[in-house]
């Protein structure tokens, strides 16, 4: 025969509802964090798998001398690569390694694009080359090859230019420092070694230079020598000028 409640004393009865109650409780509590796990599986799925944010194109902006292919190839991102797990930084440093690259940005525009800002290097010169010329930006680096010199760019002549060559770098100390009004004349910079520079302006005048330092006071010292009736002008010693 089944015990009467009213025969379970007050104090069982109020005992084994609160029994009743904690196991409730805990029920709802794991069921929550069931419910909270599943949502946070959900959710790294989608950021970290799903296609819902996929790569799909890989947008181009500054490039000019470079195709939009040449710099999505070095970007090396595949399509269907999810975009949150695009490191951003290793693909700018392998667009950057790219020579006519001076900087490159990306960052990422939700939900599907990767967007590559390219900076480009500036020529400031020309050298001659086998087939045509190779532009030179001014830390001294030769970073495309065409057909011509870029418009209002001098011409060095340099038996070995680049970034860690001493002529390179006399010769661009020495264009940092002219006047416009030689650099407008300036046709060659003719560089023989580190310290026997001169320049080749476009009526025929030559001006002996010598090595970069003072170069300056030798860009004034030229200027305002520039109209007289010489064939060359010998400022390697500013203070003694010469005109032949």
């Amino acid at each position: 025969m089944r015990a009467r409640t009213d025969a379970v004393p007050t104090s069982v009865r109020r005992l084994m509802a609160a029994a009743r109650r904690r196991a409730g409780t805990g029920r709802r509590a794991w069921a929550l964090a069931g419910g909270t796990a599943v949502l946070v599986v959900l959710a790294a799925w989608v950021v970290w798998a799903s296609p819902l944010l996929a790569v799909t194109q890989v947008q181009v902006t500054g490039a000019d001398l470079l195709a939009p292919t040449d710099v999505r190839e070095a970007a090396g991102v595949p399509d269907g690569t999810p975009l949150p797990r695009v490191r951003t930084d290793e693909v700018a440093g392998r667009v950057a390694s790219l020579a006519p690259v001076a900087r490159a940005e990306v960052s990422r525009s939700w939900p599907r694009t990767l967007v590559i800002d390219v900076t480009e290097r500036t020529a400031v010169a020309a050298v001659p080359l086998e087939g045509g010329y190779g532009w030179l930006d001014a830390t001294g680096t030769v970073f495309h090859r065409a057909s011509g010199a870029p418009p209002g760019t001098p011409v060095l002549e340099l038996s070995e230019p680049g970034p860690d060559d001493p002529a390179t770098a006399a010769a661009l100390v020495v264009l940092d420092a002219l006047t416009p009004q030689l650099h407008a004349r300036l046709d060659t910079v003719v560089v023989s070694g580190p310290a026997r520079i001169r320049l080749e302006l476009s009526d025929g005048l030559t001006v002996v230079w010598g090595d970069e330092s003072a170069s300056e006071e030798k860009a004034r010292v030229a200027t305002a020598l520039l109209d007289r009736d010489a064939e060359v002008i010998d400022v390697s010693a500013p203070e003694v000028v010469v005109l032949r």
